[in-house]
């Protein structure tokens, strides 16, 4: 039997996808899956089904900020939250970022997984800009990529091509019925199968009939 194909559609602005992330990294050297990363705009995933961002009701909000810290230790995650974590969410935009990585993607695949993580670690570990230029030029230093190669995708990210990527990746995910993020399709059985959120993975794996391990699991030897 083939490998069954995993997409996960994520944004780095959101902390639950890098939990996901790196949960199905871990996983893909223990269940018969193909794992493909797809960066995608929450952003637009927001505007295009009318969601809102979870920690506008202040009661969810003072419970997310306990719920992500309990998750960053049981996932092994570096993800710090702080009390002014989604002000500093509501006060960033990610789009210049996923433009930047889809122009990755788009041209040195192999840069994707360590430059995406770099992202998250920027942002949510060290809580730093992840929207400038000059801040996007070091994330991708830190995550091994050539300076020349940057600077290319960076001059990319505005460019028709990258724009129209980013949009069709995220009008994909809204077709298989995303609503936020992470999203992750299993194609399995002949037909697409939804789950949101990095707490669906132990379900994800029942569908496909693989073994849930915990989100640390120990790798095959």
């Amino acid at each position: 039997m083939g490998r069954t194909l995993v997409e996960l559609f994520y944004d780095v602005i959101s902390p639950y996808s890098w939990l996901a992330f790196e949960a199905l990294c871990r996983y893909r050297h223990i269940w018969n899956i193909e794992l493909r990363f797809r960066p995608a705009f929450l952003g637009g995933i927001m505007q295009q089904t009318g969601n809102k961002p979870p920690a506008m009701l202040p009661k969810r909000g003072e419970y997310l900020l306990k719920d992500m810290k309990r998750m960053a230790k049981y996932y092994q995650v570096p993800l710090r939250m702080t009390p002014d974590a989604f002000q500093h969410i509501m006060g960033t935009s990610s789009l210049t970022a996923m433009r930047f990585i889809t122009a990755i993607d788009m041209t040195n695949p192999q840069y994707l997984e360590p430059l995406s993580r770099q992202f998250w670690m920027r942002f949510w570990s060290q809580h730093e800009d992840i929207s400038q230029p000059e801040n996007i030029l070091a994330i991708a230093r830190q995550a091994g990529l050539p300076a020349e190669l940057s600077q290319k995708a960076l001059e990319m990210a505005s460019s028709p091509p990258v724009k129209d990527r980013l949009k069709d990746t995220t009008t994909e995910a809204l077709k298989h019925g995303a609503f936020g993020m992470p999203a992750v399709v299993a194609h399995y059985d002949g037909k697409p199968h939804l789950f949101f959120g990095s707490d669906r993975l132990e379900l994800l794996g029942s569908i496909i009939g693989e073994k849930w391990l915990g989100p640390v699991p120990s790798p095959k030897l």
